[in-house]
Order: C-alpha cells, then structure tokens, then sequence
C-alpha cells in the first residue's frame, strides 16, 4: 500500500499505532497553513538526500505534503524505493483539513523543526 487516508491516518493514532510522520510541505506553505498534523516532525522536501537514512526502518512512515501530490508522492515513492513502507496521505495536509481532522498551530518551537 502506498497510500493512506486522513481518516484512516486518524485512525491510526487513535488507536496508538507505531509509525513516524513526516510534515513534508515546502517551508513558505507550512507557515503560511500556520498548523500541522499533530504529532508529525516537518522535514525539508528539498533535502530529503540528506535526511532519507534518518527515517526509522522498523515502522511504517507516513508523509503528507500540502495537496497529496507531486512532493508527498515522490517522496514516498523515494522511501520504498530504498526499502521503506513508505505511505502518502492522500490530499494531503489540504485533506486533513477538509476531513475536519485535529491540528496543532504552529509556535516558534515547532516552525523550524528539522
């Protein structure tokens, strides 16, 4: 599978799964959305070379970009790729949003997170 609901996503951490989150949104987008899924950690798209072998190999990553597209897709895409269960929210953070799903506003301590 390499693709996950808002819902199913929610369900996910309802029910306490084990799984790493990852905010992949390009950095001018997520401060200007000013929130973000609770409890994902934001890493930068355009440096996922450097931060690919830092995502634990023992849980399944699910990355979510603004719309669920191209950054979100390919990133994923990237993750299996390498060996990975890699998973994209589909319409990603735009998604959660409409699904009426929780965030976290953005502070100081967690806009530049990386």
């Amino acid at each position: 599978m390499d693709r996950i609901s808002p819902h199913e996503l929610a369900e996910w951490q309802s029910a306490g799964r084990t799984f790493t989150l990852l905010d992949v949104r390009r950095k001018g987008v997520r401060a200007s959305d000013g929130a973000e899924v609770p409890g994902a950690r934001w890493l930068d798209p355009e440096q996922v070379l450097a931060w690919k072998d830092d995502i634990p190999r023992d849980r399944p990553a699910v990355l979510y970009c603004a719309q669920g597209h191209e950054i979100g897709q390919g990133i994923a895409a990237t993750l299996r790729a390498l060996g990975l269960d890699a998973r994209y929210v589909v319409d990603g953070f735009a998604g959660w949003r409409v699904a009426r799903m929780p965030v976290t506003r953005l502070t100081t301590a967690n806009e530049e997170t990386a």
